[in-house]
């Protein structure tokens, strides 16, 4: 019995890992597939669901990220993060306001605020920063990791630029909400790749 737990303990991570990269092929391909009909600089990553087959690849993309975030955390939870602290909380905010933005789609854009529009806003306001703050205290009380120390204050303030732009960046007329969205979801990824390197190294040692 304790070696089938050891072989599903070793098993997770490369599961969660999987999951991160999966995620990516869908949301990688909307971006190809959407040039000249989306603005990567002022459109959102959400707006990808108005173009032809966007809403279930941009779920795929979600519901794949939130899957491995909630693996990863198991794996962290296993390795003696405490089940009812502040990480665990942040990170299920994260994994949860993912799956809430999935289900409640965004409103095209110029289109008063839906009540789905609005859900799907304050999700990813809460999942945009929890995670940063969740990767800062593992960090410092869980995991001495530079890489998941600097992802996490990256992604942090480019969480910050990227609230702030909703209403007032940009430039030359453009506004820069795409942009720094996109930004933030690099650091966002970045973190959760150098969170798993991490854990895989400590279990390694």
């Amino acid at each position: 019995m304790t070696e089938i737990r050891g072989e599903r303990r070793a098993a997770a991570l490369p599961l969660a890992v999987a999951g991160l990269v999966l995620s990516l092929f869908p949301i990688v391909y909307l971006h190809v597939a959407s040039v000249g009909e989306l603005s990567p600089i002022s459109h959102t990553i959400s707006d990808y669901i108005f173009v032809a087959h966007g809403s279930g690849l941009l779920a795929v993309t979600a519901l794949s990220l939130a899957a491995a975030s909630a693996v990863l955390l198991a794996v962290l939870v296993r390795r003696g993060l405490p089940r009812r602290g502040p990480v665990t909380v942040l990170m299920g905010l994260w994994v949860g306001g993912l799956t809430v933005a999935a289900v409640f789609p965004t409103d095209p854009t110029g289109t008063p605020t839906s009540f789905s529009g609005a859900v799907h806003r304050y999700a990813g306001a809460v999942m945009f920063a929890s995670l940063p703050l969740a990767g800062w205290l593992i960090s410092r009380r869980f995991i001495s990791s530079t890489a998941v120390r600097r992802f996490s204050v990256a992604a942090g303030l480019t969480s910050c630029a990227f609230m702030v732009s909703h209403v007032t960046l940009s430039y030359e007329g453009a506004v820069l909400l795409g942009l720094f969205e996109r930004v933030l979801f690099l650091m966002l990824y970045g973190l959760l790749f150098a969170l798993a390197a991490a854990v895989g190294r400590e279990a390694r040692s």
